[in-house]
This record gives C-alpha cells, structure tokens and sequence, in this order.
C-alpha cells in the first residue's frame, strides 16, 4: 500500500461498464513524511475520499478487490483513509569522541 494525497477528480461519460457508478479521483503519491513523490495517478475510489485527504492506495490486480463481485479495469484503487501518521524519530547518530590527533593502531 502507498500513501497519497487526493488532488482532484475525473469526470469520464464513457468507461467500462463494470466501472459505472465508481469514482476516479486524482491522487498525488507521497512518502512516509508526507512529502510528494512522483507522477499524479488516476484512481478508483471505494471509501468516498474527497479532496484534499490522505489516503492509502493499491496497485495492481487488488485494485479491483473492493468491488467484488464485480471486477472493474482499475490499475489503482483508494482502499483508506488516513486519521494520522505516526513515525519514529531519526536515530541520533553517535558523536565520535576526539581523538586528541593521536593515531590509534588497529
């Protein structure tokens, strides 16, 4: 799953028919600290994200697993909404102790 944020809509009069009814929304892929990455995407909406919300996607054949039984063609799918994003602080990194510019032997 990948983290995105909804940038806007499409509004298509013709797709498949298994697609009918179903939202496609335009989504702005992000990393873990929220920060925008790559191309924008079209995706499937199967939980009523609206614009401006942090979602979470899928690629590939389970982007059509929310609605089953039917299977409609989306590569991509919002399958979440995001309340909050909690991450680990970055490890501090160990100060070396000085060595008093004496060469230490191995």
């Amino acid at each position: 799953m990948y983290l995105g944020r909804v940038v806007g809509c499409v509004w298509a009069t013709v797709k498949h028919p298994d697609m009918e009814g179903k939202r496609l929304l335009v989504v702005q892929p992000l990393t873990p600290e929220l920060k925008e990455t790559g191309k924008r995407l079209i995706c499937g909406d199967s939980t009523g994200a609206g614009a401006g919300e942090l979602v979470y996607w899928v690629r590939g054949k389970e982007a059509s697993f929310p609605f089953r039984p039917s299977e409609p063609p989306f590569d991509t799918c919002i399958v979440g909404i995001v309340d909050t994003v909690h991450l680990k602080a970055p490890a501090a990194k160990k100060a070396k102790a000085p060595s008093g510019g004496k060469a230490k032997a191995c």
